[in-house]
């Protein structure tokens, strides 16, 4: 598999208004604001939240007329907001090179409280890997692409530790692929970098035969 192509593929198409980049400002919201992304009444709080990873949802797909949330509006999202604002620190701190035994049990674990949050949404593996994603970025999304190109069926343990082992194995390239995000009002690169589970996602989404 060429790595490094599936992923210059991937960011040659990434332009601030384009589709993807709503992960960027997503990413960027929740990694600026951990502190304050679920306080009333502050223009990085829990209204603003809501929306954010509302809009990164819909621009990855999740709210279609089959999806449960298409009959909620941003507000259903207060509990998952409040959720992920008491995450704890090994959480957002949590990449591929964390994938041990006690990194896996987080990411589980995790996806659960977020399963929890959702209800009465049934939330399947694509939309809660997805929130973990935009959110925290420990974890890549579990879509149709990424499943067939990365060979694996399901978002649990036996994935998880074959992704840890795939990085493990090319850490170099994939460190060296992690791009900057952009800025929302700028359309600048910021000082934030895609984590090494973007990095794999992006690659895996393309070898699973997106079409771009």
């Amino acid at each position: 598999m060429d790595i490094e192509g599936a992923v210059t593929a991937c960011l040659a198409r990434r332009t601030p208004d384009a589709r993807y980049t709503s992960f960027d400002y997503c990413f960027n919201h929740f990694q600026q604001n951990r502190r304050r992304m679920a306080v009333w009444y502050q223009s990085t709080g829990m209204e603003a939240s809501c929306f954010h990873l509302a809009f990164y949802l819909a621009s990855w797909g999740m709210l279609r007329g089959s999806s449960g949330l298409f009959q909620r509006s941003a507000r259903h999202l207060m509990p998952l907001i409040e959720t992920i604002a008491s995450a704890p620190d090994e959480v957002w701190n949590l990449d591929l090179d964390g994938y041990d035994t006690q990194g896996i049990d987080l990411i589980l674990q995790t996806a659960k409280d977020v399963r929890r949050a959702l209800r009465p949404v049934e939330a399947s593996d694509i939309l809660v890997s997805k929130v973990m994603l935009g959110v925290f970025g420990c974890v890549p999304a579990f879509d149709t692409y990424f499943k067939k190109g990365f060979g694996v069926s399901t978002f649990g343990r036996g994935a998880l530790d074959q992704i840890g082992e795939f990085y493990r194995a090319n850490s170099r390239l994939i460190e060296s692929l992690r791009a900057p995000t952009l800025d929302f009002t700028t359309g600048k690169p910021t000082t934030l970098l895609y984590t090494r589970a973007k990095v794999v996602d992006m690659a895996f989404f393309l070898e699973g035969g997106y079409p771009g």
